[in-house]
């Protein structure tokens, strides 16, 4: 499998896709929301994108099933395969109130195994994107993870729970752990973009709870490439399909995983 050449061609069905989007965006109105459950949004642009990401991703590698979010296929994924795990607009809820940080993320992984990434954000026209040692890129330039030396120089990346809120209170006491001991702490309100920001040395480190591996399959990926560390809240490699991630610089790391898996 080529994967730089399967890299060229996945980024431009995921540029095809990001341009419906921003289409659509110029366009959306809030009565076109639709409710999965709690506090969890999708609209007709999510779905409509996800169409058409499976569409063209089918083509370029029939032999991949499909793991995502909203479900297009049909089909009950298997973990263990050779996956396309998409999410088609990471970040729905600011994309519905016009706030401009959402993104198109789309990972190949073979299991546990992450073999290409692509992340699109269409408001900056910003294509991140990676394959198995081959690097990870924004626009055509290698990125690299920060240099930071430890935590207390570190631009900290989080989100906020939307469910789920029994966590609430350990969560909100490692918010404020990480206050005191960082440059201070940034909630985007999307996952893959927080992991793509991370790949590219803007953030020094990323952790949430309760996500999907559509949230990080892309990310993950190119936070590897581009030399971080990434592990589940414990310091363990069950992050992908465990549903919770510390992803960040090698100097912030090992700090970042003390304070959260002590007090989670």
């Amino acid at each position: 499998m080529d994967l730089e050449l399967l890299t060229q061609k996945t980024i431009e069905i995921v540029r095809q896709a990001s341009s419906f989007i921003q289409q659509e965006a110029a366009l959306f109105s809030r009565d076109k929301i639709e409710y999965k459950d709690l506090n969890n949004l999708v609209s007709y642009v999510d779905k409509e994108a996800e169409k058409l990401l499976v569409a063209g991703l089918k083509e370029v590698l029939p032999e991949a099933s499909f793991i995502t979010e909203e479900g297009t296929t049909g089909q009950e994924p298997d973990p263990d395969a050779l996956n396309w795990i998409i999410d088609p607009l990471d970040g729905t809820t600011n994309f519905i109130h016009g706030i401009p940080v959402y993104c198109v993320s789309v990972g190949l992984a073979r299991g546990k195994e992450l073999l290409i990434g692509v992340i699109h954000e269409p408001s900056l026209n910003e294509m991140f994107y990676g394959w198995q040692c081959g690097g990870a890129w924004c626009n055509g330039k290698n990125i690299k993870i920060s240099t930071v030396p430890q935590l207390a120089d570190a631009l900290v990346a989080t989100g906020f729970p939307y469910y789920r809120f029994e966590k609430q209170k350990r969560y909100m006491y490692i918010l404020e752990l990480l206050m005191q001991r960082t440059h201070g702490i940034r909630r985007m309100g999307a996952a893959a973009v927080d992991l793509a920001y991370v790949a590219a040395g803007r953030f020094d480190g990323f952790y949430e709870y309760n996500l999907n591996s559509w949230d990080m399959a892309a990310g993950t990926l190119l936070i590897k490439e581009a030399g971080g560390i990434v592990t589940d809240f414990n310091g363990g490699d069950n992050y992908l399909f465990g549903g919770d991630i510390i992803a960040a610089a090698p100097g912030a790391h090992p700090e970042l995983v003390q304070v959260i898996s002590e007090n989670f």
